[in-house]
């Protein structure tokens, strides 16, 4: 399993520092936000893919996908009643598909809603129960359905923590021995990284190991604290700490250079 740091976490440092930080932590990966490299990512060159390539490569650190895939530009949603706006929206994903190719990525990470704060007006008991039919039934049933082999879902414990009956370790148990999950967020039911709350990842992790999964564990907390530097340095620590005591050795510390 690769240690993966959702890059927005940093996003208060230019890309190439992001790079060099997280590799000195010991993350493998960084998953990029694309609207942490520009106001348009879509409107980025060659040029710029290629640089944000090379920082990465320089720094030691793959780049594993994107996430955080429709905050800009402005006015996307899958959801819209508008059908310009949908298909809008659509053709941005199918552009974001050739992005995360060009700067080295090789997948795409749509989330859960259940990552996001409840929307205004509507009750947490109601917004649960539309979040958990999404997590479990409908995401495994497009995915059945589709029958791609470069379609899964994924596994988001925040997510699956606040809205599923079923425990994490049990949804682990269920879908990944049938190839159904290639993806796993870490994150405390807090919104806090892993190791930040009440959330116990030992077990998650465990269950992981047992059932043969070596895809990225990815790191993604809503609230930094006490900062974002911080709160990436203390996941990484932990959850390496956790790897290390299951047996499943993460990606290595870089060589200090003399």
């Amino acid at each position: 399993m690769r240690l993966a740091l959702c890059n927005e976490v940093l996003r208060d440092v230019d890309f190439s520092a992001q790079c060099g930080y997280a590799a000195s932590l010991g993350y493998g990966a960084l998953e990029i936000a694309p609207f942490t490299l520009a106001e348009d990512p879509l409107s980025l060159t060659s040029t710029q893919r290629a640089q944000v390539r090379r920082a990465a490569s320089d720094a030691g650190i793959a780049i594993s996908g994107l996430h955080w895939l429709l905050v800009k530009p402005d006015g996307l949603s899958v959801t819209s009643p508008d059908a310009t706006v949908r298909k809008r929206t659509i053709d941005a994903m199918r552009a974001l598909v050739g992005l995360c190719a060009d700067i080295g990525g090789s997948y795409l990470v749509h989330g859960s809603p259940a990552q996001r704060r409840t929307p205004e007006g509507v009750d947490r008991a109601t917004a649960r129960g539309w979040i958990a039919e999404a997590l479990a039934a409908a995401a495994v049933s497009i995915v059945e359905r589709i029958g791609s082999p470069a379609l899964a879902t994924m596994l988001d414990t925040k997510s699956a923590s606040l809205a599923e009956s079923s425990s994490v370790v049990e949804l682990i148990q269920r879908w990944l021995p049938r190839g159904l999950i290639r993806h796993v967020q870490l994150n405390d039911r807090n919104r806090r990284g892993p190791g930040q709350g009440s959330d116990r990842f030992a077990p998650v992790l465990r269950a992981l190991i047992d059932h043969g999964y070596d895809g990225d564990l990815a790191v993604e907390p809503f609230d930094y604290a006490p900062d974002g530097r911080a709160c990436a340095a203390f996941a990484a620590g932990y959850v390496r700490a956790l790897l290390e005591a299951l047996g499943a050795f993460p990606t290595p510390l870089p060589t200090p250079q003399p």
